[in-house]
């Protein structure tokens, strides 16, 4: 990908970042950090990956929540950000870092299993 592009994705992260502390939506349950954005290549849309801690459930009243403020977030990052045209944002549950907890508990497993040395 471009500089460009890569500017872009980090500079919306930033944004929508902050703008996620001023919606005030209950189904927002539990911390949610935006841990990447992808902007696709002719810049019309972003995908908003979003770590959330909590249960099943309060991921997908996160989820649903986000996807119902995308318009409002949209909206806002037009007036505070000087583009031509905001892409629009696709949230999506990041599931990167429960998939790593996981690993890491597997290789512990591992490695405190009474087993024969190679």
């Amino acid at each position: 990908m471009g500089r460009r592009v890569d500017r872009l994705n980090t500079l919306l992260q930033e944004e929508i970042s902050a703008l996620l502390r001023q919606v005030k939506d209950p189904r927002l349950a539990g911390l949610v950090t935006v841990t990447r954005v992808e902007v696709s290549a002719d810049l019309a849309h972003a995908r908003v990956l979003v770590s959330v801690l909590g249960t099943p459930q309060q991921k997908e009243s996160t989820q649903q929540a986000l996807t119902s403020a995308a318009g409002f977030l949209r909206r806002e990052l037009g007036h505070r950000l000087t583009l031509r045209r905001v892409p629009a944002l696709h949230f999506q549950v990041d599931t990167a870092l429960e998939e790593a907890g996981r690993v890491l508990d597997l290789l512990h497993r591992l490695d405190t299993q009474p087993g024969e040395s190679p």
